[in-house]
């Protein structure tokens, strides 16, 4: 069922094991350089595991918590239209729809018309939403602070650093890439 592995599968091999593969297979590979991006990529798999087991626990979706976060950052009084909901994490307009339809049946979000634009629609965030949406950080704060135990203060600022420049190298490369693109669906 969903995210549990297939008990017969044979396990991932560790980052050191993929490295030697690749080298194997791939001469000019850079080991520093995949061992970096190889890390990240798993660590982000692993953490939205993580991430969707905490939702779950509250009974919503990293689906339904990606729109309830959309409309926290979007400031008070936490509204939005849903096509810029959509096009903040990167879906279709259909998935969007889809997604409001239940939101709003969970009474996390409502739909109601613009009263100045009565043909756009607005999403708004409910006391009930904002809830979720806390629960759900307290539950984050304590699996992050968790997960960066080991580290200093100086060393989490320094890999905050270094890991934001990596994303803005990438941002900057490629502007359009802030949800899923349309030629990969």
């Amino acid at each position: 069922m969903g995210d549990t592995a297939d008990a017969t599968a044979p396990p991932e091999p560790t980052l050191e094991e993929q490295i030697a593969a690749y080298q194997r297979e791939f001469s000019d590979l850079d080991p520093q350089v995949e061992q970096v991006v190889s890390a990240l990529g798993r660590l982000n798999r692993r953490m939205n595991v993580a991430y969707g087991r905490q939702t779950a626990t509250l009974g919503i979706s990293n689906a339904e918590w990606e729109v309830l976060k959309a409309l926290v950052l979007s400031g008070a009084p936490y509204r939005l239209g849903p096509g810029e909901i959509a096009k903040r994490l990167g879906l279709t307009p259909a998935a969007m729809t889809h997604r409001i339809d239940r939101m709003v049946a969970e009474g996390l979000v409502t739909r109601d018309r613009d009263e100045s634009n009565r043909v756009r629609v607005i999403i708004e965030l409910t006391d009930a939403g904002r809830e979720k949406w806390l629960e759900a950080m307290r539950l984050a704060t304590v699996f992050e602070e968790d997960l960066l135990q080991d580290l200093s203060g100086d060393e989490r600022g320094l890999l905050g650093e270094l890991l934001t420049r990596l994303l803005r190298r990438v941002e900057d490369a490629q502007p359009d890439a802030g949800g899923r693109l349309s030629d990969l669906e």
